[in-house]
C-alpha cells in the first residue's frame, strides 16, 4: 500500500461540491482517503480571472502505480467535465484539478509526471492545506 497527497481546487461553479464529488471518486478509483484538509480560498495563480479557487489536500492510501495514479487521476477530472490540461504554464479556470503532491518517499522525473511536484512550494493554496494533513513534507531542494 502506498501513501498519496493529492492536491485538488475549483473556481468554477459550485466549488465546494465539486470538490466533495471528486474525493467521493478518489475513494472510489484510487483508494481510501485517510486524512483531508479544510476548504482554503484563494485566487488564481499564474492566470488572470474574477473566479477564487477553493482548494483542499488529501491523503490516500492506493495500490495504483505512480503512473496509474496519473491516469486515474486524469480520468476523474474528464469524468467531472474538464476538458483542458494545463500547458507550458498556461493555465485556464477549471471545473477541478487534481495534482500528485507526494507518493510515498519516491521521486518520478518523467516527461508527463514529476513526484514531489515541482511547484508545490511556491504555491500556498497547495502548502497550507498539505501541512494541515502532512507532517513530513520533504525540503524543497531534495528533488
Amino acid at each position: 500500500m502506498h501513501t498519496v497527497y493529492l492536491g485538488l481546487g475549483s473556481n468554477l461553479g459550485a466549488k465546494r461540491r465539486h470538490l466533495r464529488r471528486a474525493v467521493t471518486l478518489i475513494k472510489k478509483q484510487i483508494g481510501a482517503v485517510v486524512r483531508q484538509s479544510a476548504y482554503f480560498v484563494s485566487k488564481p495563480w499564474g492566470f488572470e480571472s474574477p473566479n477564487d479557487f477553493v482548494n483542499i489536500a488529501v491523503c490516500c492510501e492506493t495500490l495504483l502505480s505512480p503512473h496509474e495514479l496519473l491516469e486515474r487521476t486524469q480520468a476523474i477530472e474528464r469524468e467531472m467535465g474538464r476538458t483542458h490540461k494545463s500547458v507550458d504554464g498556461v493555465y485556464h479556470d477549471r471545473i477541478i484539478d487534481i495534482d500528485i503532491l507526494l507518493y510515498d518517499d519516491l521521486h518520478v522525473d518523467a516527461p508527463d509526471l514529476k513526484i514531489p511536484h515541482p511547484l508545490m512550494f511556491e504555491r500556498d493554496f497547495v502548502m497550507v492545506p498539505l501541512r494541515e494533513i502532512c507532517n513530513d513534507i520533504p525540503s524543497p531542494d531534495l528533488g
